[in-house]
């Protein structure tokens, strides 16, 4: 077994487990949706839009909520999220709510995506 296959064994049994950190949500992206899949999301912040933005933007009261996603590029079906596309999260598990995100980044190491994520709120 090689190192990369021994990384990916960990990430399913460890960081993916959803007793441990992962939650088992449904994301939709391109067009798909994925069903209940492993995810941790982490990091939801919020800072005030106005500065992220340049001078002359005028939208008081809009915060910038950023977050971190990772998952099993297998679990996206194969897919990177591309920069500028959007997608959708579960909010919670069983929930019909989604968090709706922008794609800042993202990159794919050892079957792993990680994805830094963007939100406009109010």
């Amino acid at each position: 077994m090689s190192f990369k296959d021994m990384v990916a064994n960990d990430n399913k049994a460890v960081f993916l487990n959803t007793s441990e950190f992962a939650g088992d949500l449904n994301v939709i992206y391109d067009g798909d949706t994925y069903e209940e899949i492993p995810i941790v999301l982490t990091g939801l912040k919020e800072q005030d839009k106005a500065t992220t933005v340049r001078q002359g933007d005028h939208s008081q009261g809009i915060y910038l909520v950023t977050s971190i996603l990772h998952c099993a590029l297998e679990d996206l079906g194969g897919k990177q999220p591309e920069k500028g596309a959007r997608i959708k999260i579960q909010d919670a598990p069983k929930s019909s709510f989604y968090r709706e995100f922008y794609v800042a980044q993202s990159v794919v190491e050892m079957g792993m995506i990680r994805a830094e994520l963007e939100e406009l709120d109010e």
